[in-house]
Parts: structure tokens; sequence; C-alpha cells
């Protein structure tokens, strides 16, 4: 197999399970200081999918491609702690509020840039839950698509073979290259840090974060340039400004309502035929089930 090029378009996410009264903004966009920030859990299980390659096939290079503000490189060093090769921050005040649509013409400008013969992605975010960034930067690019992947089986004759994760059972599709696939929540977790590429990486950044830092910071990059960064603005990737941030998002929130489930909404059961049955009869009822 010749050299596999792998872009895996990964996010940081607030981390929703904490979500509180000020989780977001008067304008509808999530406030994101309010929030701790993690690497979104689905873009994890895809960038284990393309390590996976990397440890299987001679040549294959791994690197990820996020959108955010400067702090987003944190999970470009996750990634290089985990095998990632490198990375790619995609950062600019004009990409804020940005919702799918905006956010997928973003990346598939900012991966013109880039040679790629597959890209991987998380099936959804967390803190929008859309499933739909990875479609449309597919549809942009004009490449194939597989979603809902659960395992890259094969990669061989210029495509690749995917086990797909359906809600009925389990599909296998062969697809060629180049493609996007999204990968699914139930495909195999991402491995841990490794120590010796935490100790080389995690001096790793990106210009936003390098010009906070002191003089002999710079001395060290100049010693190890694979510690830099790439960081791309809307000047680097050629887009028009009208389909970005919130001028380019027809999507607005109106609300967010953090549900606090009272013991009043639980119901004990007893357990035996009886009380399945009483059960049973007040969900046929109130229409839950049949």
């Amino acid at each position: 197999m010749k050299e596999l090029k792998i872009v895996v378009l990964a996010k940081q996410v607030p981390d929703t399970r904490n979500v509180g009264k000020d989780a977001m903004k008067s304008d509808g966009t999530v406030n994101r200081a309010a929030l701790p920030a993690i690497f979104n859990p689905e873009d994890l299980n895809a960038l284990e999918q393309a390590l996976r390659l990397k440890d299987a096939f001679e040549g294959v290079s791994v690197h990820i491609l996020t959108m955010g503000p400067g702090r987003a490189a944190e999970i470009i060093r996750e990634a290089m702690y985990r095998g990632a090769d490198g990375g790619y921050l995609l950062s600019d005040r004009a990409f804020a509020g940005s919702d799918t649509l905006a956010t997928s013409y973003a990346i598939s400008r900012a991966l013109k840039n880039l040679q790629y013969d597959l890209i991987l992605c998380g099936r959804q975010a967390i803190d929008g839950d859309t499933a739909q960034v990875g479609p449309q930067v597919a549809e942009k690019l004009g490449l194939p698509q597989v979603t809902y992947a659960e395992e890259i089986q094969r990669v061989e004759h210029g495509a690749i073979t995917v086990k797909r994760r359906l809600e009925r059972g389990v599909e296998v599709v062969t697809c060629p290259l180049p493609a996007v696939v999204t990968v699914n929540g139930s495909a195999a977790p991402c491995r841990p840090r490794n120590a010796r590429l935490v100790m080389r990486y995690k001096y790793a950044k990106a210009p936003q974060e390098a010009r906070e830092v002191t003089g002999e910071y710079a001395e060290l990059l100049d010693r190890r340039p694979y510690l830099k960064l790439t960081e791309w603005s809307v000047n680097d990737i050629r887009c028009e400004a009208g389909e970005l941030g919130l001028n380019g998002s027809p999507t607005k929130v109106k609300t967010i309502e953090n549900v606090v489930f009272q013991a009043k909404e639980s119901k004990v059961l007893t357990v035996d035929d009886a009380g399945i049955d009483e059960l049973m009869k007040e969900l046929i009822t109130n229409h839950t089930i049949g």
C-alpha cells in the first residue's frame, strides 16, 4: 500500500455533563468560558481508528484538523501524545458563532490546503449532537462518505472496508478513497497517552500560545521545529467572509434548559407479574410504546 495520509477532524467541546444556568450567552451561542473544555469523545474514537491504521501499515501519517480559539491547540497535543504526527489549528474571530453549515464550510476550505486519502471524524460533537459536520464536509468536497463506522477492517487497492453499527444490526461496506468516515462512540476507545510522547510534545504550541511565553521558549522552538503547530486564519483558507461565523449560520439556539429529574418522576416496581403488567398498561396508555 502506498503512503496513506489521514486527517482526523476533532473538536474541543464544553463538557455538557456540567451544564448550568450560565451555559448560553444572550446571542444564543455557547458560553464556553463557563464550562470545562474536553476532547470530543467520538473524535477520540475516530483518532483511535486512524492510529490503528498507522500501527498496521508503514507510511501512514495522521494529522488533526481542529477549529476553535487558541486554547483548542490542546487537543492537537492530546492527539500527538497518543501517536498523531501533528495538526492544524483553524482559528480566527471570524469563525465565532459558526453553526454546522459555517463550520463545515471553513473546514472544507482548510482541507483544500492539505493532501489526504482519508478523512475521519466522530459521528457528532456533544455540544450540538447534530451529526452534520462530517457529512456536510464530504458533500462540499465531493467525496464519498461512510457514517456510523465502528471499525475500519481493511485498506487495500485504493478502497477501505468499514463495519457500520446501525440501529438494527451491522453492515459491512467498501468505499473508494479518498473518503470521509464518521465514527461511532461504540468503536474502540482511544488509547491512553504515551509517556515518551508527552515528554516530546508537551511544549508544542500554536502561534497564539507561543506569543504568551518567554524568550526561552523561542530558543527551544529554534532547536525543535517540530514543536511549532500550524495555525491558519481566514486569510489562509481562501473563503467567503459571508459564509463564516454568525453571518453564515442560519441555525440559531433559542434556549438551553437544564432538566433535573425529581424523585416524584420515578416509579418503583414490584418484582412480580402484576407489577410488570401494570407498567405495560401505563406505557401503552400514555403512548410511550404501542
